[in-house]
């Protein structure tokens, strides 16, 4: 049996000559074919969209990570408890005052006129007291005639004047705690005296005090008071 023969290279075959044909034919195609211009706006467009997509992106990505870091931060802040309300301070009571205060006591030198006001004057020497009126006449009363008794407290009372007003004056004595002479007219005027004394508290001193018109000066109560307010005296009761 004979073996079946190599084809030749050198010697083209029918099938060799078809496909050089289909090549060419082809080729002759591809270059009467012209390419259209390419789409390079529709490119950028889209390659700007994406951009403007992927910087939203982050920015919201951004602000998610700021409002999570402030969050953060506002979460570390330790919350201080409000200071308690000061206490409210209850407001001092007011002094209840007495309806007469005590009269300070004026301490003189022996024989010192003293202005009583109006045109009167008084004055002290050791044996009693001595005033005098505008028309410039002198009084006396003493406190060593034995006609007080020293050995208690006690009042005395003169007085002069008329309807348009009077000057009153007088002793006490008995007592080193005088604290006020109160004079009371009637329908319950109250007028305090102003004290006199000599120095060293010698158990006695003067008082003395005006009243206005339509005062009947002989009908009023003169009460004689220590420092602590108690009545020691009354003339005129």
């Amino acid at each position: 049996m004979n073996p079946t023969p190599l084809p030749d290279p050198g010697d083209p075959s029918p099938s060799s000559h078809v496909d050089g044909d289909v090549r060419a034919v082809f080729a002759r195609v591809a270059l009467d074919v012209t390419p259209g211009p390419l789409p390079l706006e529709a490119v950028r467009r889209a390659g700007r969209a994406r951009r403007r997509r992927r910087t939203a992106g982050l920015s919201a990505l951004s602000v998610l990570g700021t409002a999570a870091a402030v969050a953060a931060v506002v979460a570390l802040v330790p919350v201080r408890p409000s200071p308690p309300a000061p206490a409210r301070v209850a407001a001092p009571s007011p002094v209840v005052r007495p309806t007469q205060a005590p009269t300070p006591v004026r301490t003189v030198r022996l024989g010192e006129r003293v202005d009583a006001g109006k045109g009167f004057r008084v004055w002290l020497t050791a044996d009693g007291k001595h005033w005098a009126g505008p028309d410039g006449l002198e009084n006396f009363r003493s406190v060593s005639d034995g006609n007080l008794d020293g050995s208690r407290p006690g009042v005395s009372h003169q007085s002069e004047g008329g309807p348009e007003g009077a000057f009153h004056s007088g002793l006490y004595y008995g007592t080193r705690a005088a604290g006020r002479v109160e004079l009371t007219a009637p329908g319950g005027r109250r007028v305090l005296a102003t004290l006199v004394e000599l120095p060293g508290r010698p158990g006695w001193g003067v008082w003395y005090a005006h009243t206005g018109a339509g005062v009947t000066f002989a009908a009023t109560t003169v009460t004689l008071y220590d420092r602590a307010g108690t009545r020691l005296a009354v003339l005129g009761d």
